[in-house]
């Protein structure tokens, strides 16, 4: 066997294991909110735990190297981490798993609007028009969401905005520090750990009834225990692909829309989500739009990579 079938049959494994572990973080979550009742913050603090264990476990077989980042830039970064992941879960614990699944779709608006408006980026007009059917999926989809609630818009707006700007930093750190995800991510889990330890006592119970020391059943232990693990199992799986490929490649975008669709489909499959045939244009409408915006962004992209030989010649 080849090497460049070796490496071809472990890029696919590894887009293999992410689409499962991102949909079966989100299931399980939802599963957790649903018949446990585990406190969020206290579930956010443990999967933050559990990677800055892995991401030690991983430098030590020397997946990555740890490379020195000044603390003041790594603080804001950990306290968007926090506001990130504790805002998309309480968006998951408040609505259904469709409508968290569409909300954050919206990302992708936030994101060119900081860009263009803080950073001075430019976007080609045909990126700019996907934006429409995205947003008018999410309004159609909310608008006729059976179980649509005020709580749980506001916590998928606010996780919408702090993702956002998370995305937009972590970027840009990136690109200041020139360091990888993991190398990032090293300094991020155990500072938002430790700031989420802080947090918990103040706003969710710690020994009384559902707090996160409280006699929980074997059965609730290792759904979260299993939750925590999967949480750092879908970052590593993200590092090898982004490793091993590119984001412009084909393959890197398909995952993402195979994680939208069978993510729905497991929300309605495993929590008898309902969705009305207005719901269903909606999604289809949001859906074609983030194909659009990645169809066009990839060609841009592919276009501005390519060596000044294969560009057609002037007649």
């Amino acid at each position: 066997m080849t090497s460049s079938t070796k490496s071809t049959g472990f890029v696919c494994l590894c887009l293999l294991l992410n689409i499962c572990f991102s949909i079966l973080i989100v299931l399980l979550n939802k599963w957790i909110y649903t018949h446990y009742g585990f406190p969020n913050l206290a579930l956010t603090c443990l999967h933050f735990i559990f990677t800055s264990f892995g991401l030690m476990l991983c430098q030590r077989c020397g997946l990555f190297q740890v490379k020195y980042l000044p603390l003041t830039d790594m603080v804001p970064l950990a306290l968007s981490f926090c506001g990130f992941v504790v805002f998309t879960n309480l968006s998951l614990q408040t609505n259904t798993v469709g409508t968290y699944q569409l909300a954050k779709t919206m990302t992708t608006p936030c994101i060119i609007f900081i860009q263009s408006h803080v950073y001075g980026r430019n976007f080609s007009t045909l990126v700019k028009l996907t934006l429409i059917p995205i947003t008018l999926g999410v309004f159609l989809n909310s608008l006729y969401d059976i179980q649509f609630n005020i709580v749980g818009t506001t916590f998928a707006c606010l996780g919408v905005l702090v993702t956002s700007l998370y995305q937009v930093w972590v970027a840009e750190k990136q690109r200041e520090h020139q360091v990888n995800s993991m190398q990032l991510l090293f300094y991020q889990a155990p500072l938002s750990a430790t700031l989420l330890m802080l947090l918990v006592p103040f706003f969710e119970p710690v020994f009384g009834e559902r707090g996160i020391l409280a006699p929980w059943s074997l059965e609730a232990l290792i759904m979260v225990t299993l939750s925590s693990i999967v949480a750092f199992s879908v970052n590593l799986s993200i590092f090898w692909i982004i490793g091993n490929t590119s984001p412009l490649t084909f393959s890197y975008n398909m995952v993402g829309h195979s994680k939208f669709c069978l993510t729905l489909l497991g929300g309605v499959v495993i929590f008898n989500d309902t969705l009305t045939w207005e719901q269903i244009a909606g999604i289809c409408l949001a859906f074609s739009g983030v194909i659009g915006y990645t169809h066009f962004k990839f060609k841009e992209q592919r276009e501005s990579h390519l060596p000044l030989n294969h560009m057609p010649k002037k007649t």
